[in-house]
Order: structure tokens, then C-alpha cells, then sequence
């Protein structure tokens, strides 16, 4: 059965802004599915994130709020110094609790959070950055069916997370930032098939 993954979920630190602002840039404008961002505190500032981000795409950018809805075609950044997560009952959450790889918001606690709400429906995505962060979050990811994806490493500006993830996580995809922002629209476009669809074509 096809699996339609339209929640995708983040990561990136050093070289991440540019890489973030390419990513949705070359998003489709009609990308059905939700956007969860988280990128490292200091990397940029917060105002800047998000004025960039919505001068590249179409789609409604927006800093996650405790207890927001998570709507399809939109874009939610984790605000600076909070954890963004998502709740058992699918909503977003902040957390002020304690860093994670050092630093907060992390993406580990925003993927495993997903991963336990949405299963497979999660696509989580690591991009540029140094450090470990969502190696262990694509792993829950993977573990409760969804799909993972890493940049490669040759084409980003700080090739740690990436590398981290293939040495430890065996992604399913590793691809360019375009390639990521053109795989995701699929993805979220992707329905199950009805019985009558499976034996139409077999």
C-alpha cells in the first residue's frame, strides 16, 4: 500500500539558512503536505529566518505556537531557545527543556515526536550542519515507518549531520537540496490505493 507522507520534518545548523531558503524555494507552490523547520540557535536571526523563508515560496511561514494546529501547506519554524514538538494528540508544542546536542531547539526531540504521532506518514530530512543532531530522530522515523532523507554530504556547507546519518541511520534517500524540495511534493500527493485500484493493475 502507497503511503502518503506529508508531514516533513527539518533539520539544519551551520549552512543552513542558505540551504533552507534553496529548499523551499524550489518547493512546489501547490506542496500539499506540512513543513516543520527547525534550524539551530545563532545560526541567523529569528526575524531574518522567516523573512527569508516567505520571500521564497508561496506558502504560509509561520513560528510554531504551543497547541497550534498543524495545517497542510504550510511552513512551521521552531522559534529560537524552544524545543518545537509534536503532541500525542497532533499538535504543535514549544518546550523549554534542557538542550539537546547542546543546543535548543534540536531536531531529535521535533523527529522522534512526529515519528510517535504520524508513523509512517513522516518524512524526515537532515541537511547541513555539524554535529549529531537528527541522526537519532531519522532512526525513530524509520523505526515507526517513514521515510529518511540526508543532503549529501559533498554538497553541504557543513557535511557533519549528513555524514552522522549515513554512518548511522542507512537513509533511504541521499540527494541535493533540489532534489529534496522535488521529491517532498510527491510524497505528500501520494494515496493509499483502494483495493479495486490494486486489482485494476495487476
Amino acid at each position: 500500500m502507497t503511503v502518503r507522507r506529508d508531514i516533513a520534518v527539518v533539520a539544519a545548523s551551520q549552512g543552513g539558512f542558505k540551504a533552507l531558503c534553496r529548499l523551499v524555494s524550489a518547493l512546489d507552490p501547490d506542496y500539499e503536505g506540512s513543513l516543520l523547520i527547525v534550524l539551530h540557535s545563532g545560526m541567523t536571526g529569528p526575524r531574518l529566518l522567516g523573512e527569508c523563508i516567505q520571500r521564497h515560496t508561496s506558502l504560509t511561514v509561520e513560528y510554531g505556537r504551543h497547541g497550534q494546529s498543524i495545517e497542510p501547506g504550510r511552513i512551521y519554524l521552531a522559534p529560537p531557545g524552544r524545543h518545537l514538538v509534536v503532541s500525542a494528540d497532533g499538535h504543535l508544542a514549544l518546550d523549554d527543556g534542557p538542550k539537546v546536542h547542546h543546543v535548543r531547539p534540536a531536531a531529535d526531540p521535533l523527529f522522534e515526536s512526529a515519528a510517535a504521532c504520524f508513523h509512517g506518514r513522516v518524512v524526515g530530512v537532515v541537511l547541513t550542519g555539524g554535529g549529531g543532531d537528527g541522526t537519532r530522530g531519522l532512526q525513530a522515523i524509520k523505526a515507526a515507518g517513514g521515510m529518511s532523507i540526508v543532503q549529501h554530504p559533498a554538497q553541504a556547507e557543513a557535511p557533519q549531520m549528513p555524514m552522522n546519518a549515513l554512518n548511522f541511520d542507512s537513509p533511504d534517500q541521499v540527494l541535493s537540496v533540489a532534489e529534496i524540495s522535488h521529491l517532498l511534493g510527491p510524497l505528500a500527493r501520494q494515496r493509499a490505493r483502494s483495493r479495486a485500484d490494486r486489482a485494476g493493475s495487476a
